[in-house]
């Protein structure tokens, strides 16, 4: 069902891979609501991923972008703004790699060349495209930006390795990030914090199944899916939340405010 809640508005999705990703459902929701997208995702991902039946549905474009990269980021920009004939109303960042949880490395033995890279592409790289959006003048007045976070950021989930600390650094920049650009032109910048969620980067943690079994039972609502995480990123980019930024947003069923629920023992 639309509302039309987004109608007239500009935006730009990193992330999208596959029909599982909740990047690939914002995408649609987005759509949905009257906003013009572009699409963007590193070029390796573009190789094994089906961003391109993603544009087709959507009658929109891809424009291959290294998120780590000012120089992508820039040409991102530019192409998108021409595509779109106008400045950007949103921004979502879906964006996160760990190759010590990919080989199995643990936490207490983790590669530490390999933990730059995490922090570089799934953290530093949402400061990298606020800095060229800001520096270039890329987003509209009372604009959003969100990116999806995780809880592990705030609480030690063993298995999910140094992403936990790449987690609280996109959390960091946004409460960061969103003074400046709430002080330049109204953007705000958000997290949200998203339950376990079958996509293709979540079923790689080890155990994940059996977390996910997990977090269903304790949370009164149960998880929430990608559908509906999709909903509230629509929310957060539409001008329903213009005084709303800076914050970590739990979207998790209530998961994050339980102690014990006796369902998980049985």
């Amino acid at each position: 069902m639309s509302n039309d809640l987004l109608k007239g508005k500009r935006g730009i999705i990193f992330g999208a891979l596959d029909d599982k990703s909740i990047a690939w459902a914002v995408a649609e929701k987005c759509h949905q609501q009257g906003a013009q997208l572009t699409l963007t995702n590193a070029p390796v991902a573009l190789r094994f991923g089906k961003i391109n039946e993603l544009a087709e549905k959507l009658n929109t474009i891809v424009i291959p972008a290294d998120a780590t990269s000012l120089e992508d980021i820039t040409n991102l920009y530019e192409e998108s703004i021409k595509h779109l004939c106008g400045k950007i109303d949103f921004i979502l960042h879906s964006i996160g790699m760990s190759l010590n949880v990919r080989k199995g490395k643990e936490y207490t033995n983790v590669n530490h060349e390999w933990m730059k890279k995490t922090f570089d592409i799934s953290a530093i790289s949402f400061h990298k495209i606020m800095q060229v959006a800001y520096n270039q003048d890329v987003m509209n007045d009372w604009g959003s930006i969100v990116a999806l976070s995780y809880m592990a950021s705030q609480r030690t989930f063993p298995e999910y390795n140094e992403m936990a600390e790449s987690k609280a650094l996109l959390e960091s920049f946004a409460r960061s990030f969103g003074f400046h650009f709430g002080q330049k032109n109204h953007v705000r910048v958000n997290t949200v914090s998203q339950s376990p969620t079958m996509t293709t980067a979540g079923s790689g943690v080890k155990g994940f199944d059996s977390f996910y079994d997990y977090a269903d039972k304790v949370s009164p609502l149960g998880n929430a899916d990608a559908q509906s995480c999709a909903d509230y990123c629509v929310t957060l980019f539409s001008d329903l939340t213009r005084m709303v930024t800076m914050q970590n947003l739990f979207h998790d069923g209530g998961f994050s405010m339980m102690g014990m629920n006796a369902d998980a023992l049985r």
